[in-house]
């Protein structure tokens, strides 16, 4: 590990001492806001030098093991077997613990615990791209399920053949967005359409938007002025259930153009306040990707800007694999991920970014 990089555990070690003392100052356990957050940054802190101290035990344990390779004598060939399994053993665990240990090191995006809003759109390829819509809302509702999150498809614009022109999904659950960030972007299908009689391969594309949800303390502040507020009667199914009153809300961020809609409740009132969700988490990404375009004039992004242009996979299906173009990656289990398995491309994009990240810091630009 680098000299650069032992530095900032030294002085993370006296930040924990630091806040050891505070944490016993009767002023701060008064203030119970402040000493709650004192108090989870301390257990950040310990969880971080517990592993520093493991670090350090092995590369002694290493050493220790490689004296004794190096030595001569019986009673060091005796032992010879032994030494070179621990120093095998330290080594493997040394290459874990670095990568944890940097990777700690990285700031955290505070977004990453939040829900979600998705946004699915078809694209170019007509009928067979609102298919993949909807096959795109399939996986993502699975690998909801898998994960544990609560997800409820919030406003939907069904095409003729059963797919969606538009789909737009809340994700709840601590950590959706950060799971989820990384599949904004274009997504390309490769496949011969069901409505294709000639049996020829066809390329479609959706794009899809991953929008962090508001902090309600953090939540953009909307003018009245500044919205225009519609309503109108929801889709339905017809029959008993039809809906009968006006209680579908679409509401117009005027300055932007920005337009957020929900029909999933009979009550306008909570159509109305769910829009509202919708539209400021519309209006937070576009602040991200105007941040995000700006870094990216220095520094280029791993994982693209959220643009909606961006091409960041295609989706074969006679070939049965998916790639992922930002990091170069091809997966041959496209039926595993269009049912929710998207463990390998989640992880695949994580490591890729802190490994993006971590070269960063080494090289000192990410240091304070």
């Amino acid at each position: 590990m680098k000299a650069v990089l032992r530095e900032q555990f030294e002085r993370l070690a006296l930040r924990g001492a630091e806040l050891e003392s505070v944490l016993s100052d009767p002023a701060v356990t008064a203030d119970n806001k402040r000493y709650c957050s004192l108090l989870k940054e301390q257990a950040e802190v310990q969880a971080v030098l517990s592993r520093w101290a493991r670090f350090r035990q092995r590369e002694s344990d290493l050493a220790a093991a490689q004296e004794l390779l190096s030595g001569e004598g019986t009673a060091q060939a005796d032992m010879a077997d032994m030494a070179r399994e621990e120093a095998e053993q330290a080594q493997a665990e040394l290459l874990v613990l670095s990568t944890e240990l940097q990777a700690a090191l990285l700031p955290k995006d505070p977004d990453d615990t939040r829900s979600c809003y998705v946004e699915i759109r078809a694209g170019t390829g007509g009928d067979e791209s609102a298919l993949f819509a909807g096959d795109l809302l399939r996986m993502y509702l699975r690998d909801g399920e898998r994960n544990g999150f609560r997800a409820e498809i919030l406003s939907a614009s069904q095409s003729d053949l059963g797919g969606y022109k538009e789909v737009v999904l809340r994700v709840e659950g601590d950590g959706a967005f950060g799971r989820l960030k990384f599949e904004s972007g274009g997504h390309r299908v490769q496949r011969v359409p069901a409505t294709e009689s000639q049996g020829r391969i066809h390329t479609s594309a959706c794009t899809v938007a991953v929008m962090a949800e508001p902090d309600e303390a953090q939540e953009v502040q909307l003018s009245p002025a500044d919205l225009r507020i519609d309503t109108f009667r929801a889709s339905g199914a017809g029959g008993q259930h039809i809906n009968k009153t006006d209680s579908a809300v679409r509401i117009t961020h005027l300055p932007t153009g920005l337009v957020a809609e929900c029909q999933d409740d009979r009550s306008q009132h909570r159509n109305k306040a769910r829009a509202m969700q919708v539209l400021a988490a519309r209006l937070r990404d576009r602040e991200r990707a105007e941040r995000a375009a700006h870094e990216a004039a220095t520094r280029k992004s791993l994982v693209g800007s959220g643009d909606r242009s961006d091409r960041i996979r295609t989706y074969n299906f006679p070939q049965g694999r998916v790639t992922d173009h930002r990091i170069n990656l091809t997966l041959y289990k496209l039926g595993a991920v269009m049912d929710g398995d998207l463990g390998d491309l989640v992880a695949a994009l994580r490591a890729a970014q802190v490994a993006e990240e971590l070269q960063a810091l080494e090289t000192g630009r990410g240091l304070a």
